[in-house]
């Protein structure tokens, strides 16, 4: 009978966007920072490390995100854009929800907002990953006519992404209706968090909880906002928190969400950061594991992201030590430069972008006129990104993925 059965817990990891180079970026670097036993030393996944996916989907050669954690929530492929269905458009059950049933506990844990692809295709069914206020309500359950989210949500859900939650005209709304998802899930037993804080006071709950920590995808590791929780501290609370729930045991899926987005934005150093930080959150659930029994982790990428080199012709090099200077994500400094005054751009990329940002104090006048003629906040990044790219001697032959395993 389930009573008498063992606890099993199931950590499901995923790395977005990461390939074999990506690894072998974090590596090098760390390699450098480490001068001594260069060679020797080896990151977390090198020693985890059995194998590879083939990761296309049904319909291409190159999977996106909902197609990729599609095959590994339902163990088929799909189509690209699709959440939770079928190649054939048809919802199909999810290890998540065969979880719950089962009476396991379940989590979802990401950097990107709660509603984007890879959790939502865990506890959610759209035939198109932009359903996000669809999602929204799937996920909580809140559906017309569904029943007590206490009893069907999954158990706890970290991440970002408020503006799918909260009723069209709302501050931080970015939903297309008036439905106040937020409200309706605190009515229905859901214990909601907004803040870091809330979070660091939670120590146990038997209620669904509910922590979004910001209005869309939480902030990059680099850009250093202590206001919202990384993804190693989400990971070890929601570990806390499901591993009691139930007699059963648990089932959790952890995204580090950033790591693609940083290399969709051919951002070096922010794929750095993000690498990380994904590093620390498996040693999190690594000592979690080594501390309790019947507990696998699985820990996989769904597909590459900006086919990325280390090294650019002709030189047979790069250079990780240019990374090391870099304190901001192309992200956060292209917000800063649509911020600031026409007339005052040029100053702030020469003066604070490139020395402070960058730490770059020998910016040629092209690497300025780069940044400063790039239209549009996508070309900005990817303009920033190229700046330091270029002087590791790292490569990058797309903006959007690869077919690579």
């Amino acid at each position: 009978t389930p009573q008498t059965q063992p606890q099993r817990n199931l950590i499901f990891m995923i790395s977005d966007g990461f390939g074999q180079a990506s690894e072998g970026l974090a590596r090098a670097y760390m390699q450098h920072q480490t001068a001594s036993e260069q060679l020797a030393w080896t990151s977390l996944l090198d020693d985890m490390l059995v194998g590879t996916t083939r990761t296309r989907s049904a319909n291409t050669w190159v999977t996106d995100s909902a197609a990729g954690a599609t095959a590994f929530s339902c163990a088929r492929k799909s189509l690209n854009g699709a959440i939770g269905v079928s190649a054939e458009g048809m919802p199909c059950a999810t290890v998540l929800e065969a979880a719950k049933l089962a009476g396991y506990a379940t989590g979802l844990v990401t950097t990107a907002r709660i509603t984007h692809a890879t959790p939502a295709a865990f506890a959610a069914h759209a035939r198109d990953r932009d359903m996000e206020d669809l999602i929204a309500t799937q996920m909580l359950r809140l559906m017309p006519g569904g029943a007590n989210a206490a009893n069907h949500s999954v158990d706890v859900m970290l991440g970002g992404g408020r503006c799918h939650f909260l009723p069209r005209g709302a501050a931080e709304s970015c939903r297309g209706d008036s439905e106040d998802v937020w409200r309706q899930a605190e009515a229905r037993g859901v214990h909601t968090l907004t803040t870091r804080k809330q979070l660091d006071a939670l120590v146990s709950s038997d209620q669904p909880v509910l922590g979004l920590f910001g209005q869309s995808h939480l902030a990059y590791a680099i850009d250093g906002d202590t206001s919202q929780p990384p993804l190693s501290e989400m990971a070890d609370r929601a570990l806390n928190l499901l591993s009691n729930r139930t007699s059963r045991g648990f089932f959790l899926m952890i995204e580090g969400a950033r790591i693609d987005m940083a290399a969709h934005d051919n951002d070096p150093a922010t794929h750095l950061h993000e690498i990380l930080e994904y590093w620390r959150t498996v040693r999190v659930v690594r000592d979690f594991v080594q501390r309790t029994e019947n507990t696998l982790l699985i820990s996989t990428s769904d597909h590459e992201t900006g086919g990325l080199t280390l090294g650019r012709d002709p030189e047979y090099l790069w250079h990780p030590h240019v990374l090391r200077p870099v304190v901001r994500s192309a992200e956060r400094i292209c917000q800063e430069l649509m911020q600031t005054d026409r007339d005052a751009v040029a100053h702030n990329v020469r003066h604070v972008v490139m020395p402070r940002y960058l730490g770059i104090d020998n910016a040629t006048d092209g690497e300025v006129a780069s940044i400063m003629q790039a239209e549009g906040a996508k070309k900005c990044r990817r303009a920033v990104g190229e700046v330091v790219s270029a002087r590791a001697r790292l490569g990058w032959t797309t903006g959007g993925h690869t077919g690579a395993d």
